[in-house]
């Protein structure tokens, strides 16, 4: 399943994934954003259960912000499963 996300309060304008039927992320991709941190997040988590990084992901917050792009993340991956 492909899924695009628009998050918000962040950085990033788009998250693009997808999750096989063995809900196993397969591919992320991140618009916009830090390109350091959003490409080492996408290495960390391909290959991984959603459901799992959705919790481990949830709710760490960037700087000021009461979100980040990994919360967002985990957002899109709750909602869209």
């Amino acid at each position: 399943m492909k899924v695009t996300f628009k998050p918000s309060g962040v950085c990033c304008r788009e998250m693009n994934f997808e999750v096989d039927d063995n809900n196993v992320i397969t591919n992320v991709e991140f618009v916009g954003g830090c390109p350091g941190n959003l490409i080492g997040l996408k290495q960390l988590v391909i290959g991984q259960n959603a459901f799992e990084v959705a919790d481990k992901l949830a709710n760490i917050p960037c700087g000021g912000k009461t979100t980040s792009c990994p919360d967002q993340l985990s957002k899109a991956i709750r909602q869209s499963l």
